[in-house]
């Protein structure tokens, strides 16, 4: 089935310039390749490699230049703080300066850790877990900043969760899509449910969140490798990357969602009746709430406004943080996700039927704004990892838990392909697409830690510090190994389509 309207893969949500840093840790695992400036594939033959006689700095400079701009703003910001705040703000050992060098470090380690041909998160996060080892992560009276940042970049993954869902592919390819989101889903949330109630000793709701937050699968790896193969043109032939975006699109919807529901019920402190309640009066609440705002985003502004993006922008990102901030005010903090992407679905199913959404620029501001949160949010997820508390037991039964979980999820994933015309090398390809993991879990994996310090829920400390050191786990073997698996088995398992072939 050809879906030529969908595989223009940069409308998805997902930043399209943001996939030429990964890629270029792509370049990294992949030698036979040779990313150009001009974003094209040229094979590298060995003695042909003299011809490019330029340095590596200069022929990656189109894919340096961007982090390199975002740490001259940093500087820049920094600058102009040192001019106008009072001097136990902005000296070098201060609290307000040592978060802000955790930043610009984590920047700058990403920049480094992809030239290695690792994705840059990596950097991000180790740099997070230097940091706190060496006695350098001492924020005082800066807590409530931290819980904002790290929620400013939960709201902007949900954000673009929502925009991501297409609502005609999930209208044409909805059971397919639910089959290979709601399968693999539950036996992965079930098997590490089960594992880490016996393995990590975490009761059965903590088990089923830790499963909710290990199951989402990372956009921005998967969106990535799917743009290098469409100018590869490879898979393009079954309508693959359309089934595999959309798949990952409720995947992390469905998981996010979820997600917000059981920290809701954990943390709830009413009577029995009021927490069987607190699931359904916050999906209410979300529903209405996100329904409400996405709607208006319709209308306000007006589609003729002269600044109409930066308007949209601007009410999209205040909305999704309200619901957030808002659900815990209220005592539902359940509503928060869902308010968030049913605001961006509703809008963006909205903007994409009108005839001038191609100039719609809100994803891409979400995107820009991404740039700025994802050093903060790796570097923060990493800063919790204290190895003179870490035992090494848990790291152990972790990464058991994780091995057993992903290979459940990988078989179920397969399972459900079954009954549909591709065939099994597609199908096991469309299987890989789900394993790797790292910017919701970035987002979501400390949330359980951060209400409970908040709550000062101390019996419920521990559990949280698990979910979060499992959560890095996740993200360090998965993210780099589902890439180049992805990357490397493309060519053998998907066929190529002919240019001059639109897809039947």
């Amino acid at each position: 089935m050809s879906l030529n309207k969908h595989q223009q893969l940069d409308r998805t949500g997902y930043d399209p310039e943001e996939t030429q840093q990964i890629n270029a840790s792509l370049h990294g695992m992949c030698n036979g390749l040779e990313i150009q400036q001009n974003g094209e594939h040229t094979q590298n033959l060995g003695p042909n490699r003299r011809r490019s006689s330029k340095s590596i700095f200069v022929r990656n400079w189109p894919i340096v230049s961007q982090p390199l701009a975002l740490l001259a703003i940093f500087a820049l910001l920094w600058g102009i703080a040192y001019s106008v705040l009072p001097r136990e703000l902005t000296e070098p050992n201060t609290p307000f300066m040592r978060l802000w060098f955790l930043f610009v470090g984590a920047q700058i380690s990403g920049i480094l850790v992809s030239l290695t041909g690792l994705p840059d998160m990596l950097g991000m996060l180790f740099w997070g877990v230097l940091y706190t080892n060496v006695g350098w992560a001492e924020f005082q009276g800066l807590q409530k900043v931290e819980v904002f940042l790290r929620e400013s970049a939960l709201v902007n993954i949900m954000l673009l969760a929502g925009l991501g869902l297409d609502y005609d592919s999930l209208k044409r390819l909805f059971r397919f899509i639910m089959q290979l989101t709601l399968i693999p889903t539950v036996a992965e949330v079930v098997a590490i449910a089960v594992l880490s109630r016996y393995l990590l000793d975490l009761p059965w709701l903590w088990g089923v969140l830790l499963g909710l937050v290990v199951t989402a699968v990372s956009p921005n790896v998967v969106v990535t490798v799917l743009l290098r193969l469409k100018e590869e043109r490879l898979g393009m032939n079954k309508g693959i990357h359309t089934l595999i975006i959309a798949m990952t699109s409720c995947n992390d919807v469905l998981a996010i969602f979820l997600f917000g529901v059981i920290l809701g019920v954990i943390f709830s402190t009413g009577n029995l009746t009021s927490q069987i309640l607190q699931g359904p009066i916050g999906i209410v609440i979300g529903l209405v709430f996100g329904g409400a705002c996405g709607a208006g985003l319709l209308y306000l502004p007006s589609y003729t406004a002269k600044y109409t993006n930066g308007l949209r922008f601007t009410i999209t990102i205040l909305a999704g943080t309200l619901s957030v901030v808002g659900s815990k005010l209220i005592g539902y903090p359940s509503a928060g996700a869902l308010g968030c992407i049913m605001t961006a679905f509703v809008a963006g199913t909205g903007w994409k039927k009108r005839i001038d959404y191609d100039t719609n620029e809100v994803e891409m501001y979400l995107d820009l704004l991404w740039k700025f949160l994802k050093p903060v949010s790796f570097s923060l997820i990493g800063k919790e990892v204290n190895f003179s508390v870490l035992e090494g037991k848990t790291v152990l039964y972790g990464a058991i838990t994780l091995l057993v979980a992903v290979v459940l999820r990988l078989a179920f994933s397969y399972i459900s392909t079954l009954g549909s015309d591709l065939n099994w090398k597609e199908k096991a390809y469309v299987t890989l697409s789900g394993f790797p993991k790292a910017t919701v879990q970035a987002a979501l994996g400390p949330a359980a830690l951060d209400l409970a310090r908040s709550l000062n829920a101390t019996d419920d400390l521990p559990r949280a510090q698990t979910v979060l050191i499992v959560t890095v786990l996740a993200i360090v073997f998965t993210a780099p190994l589902g890439a180049l698996l992805m990357i490397k088995l493309a060519p053998r398992w998907l066929k190529k389509e002919l240019p001059e072939t639109n897809g039947a």
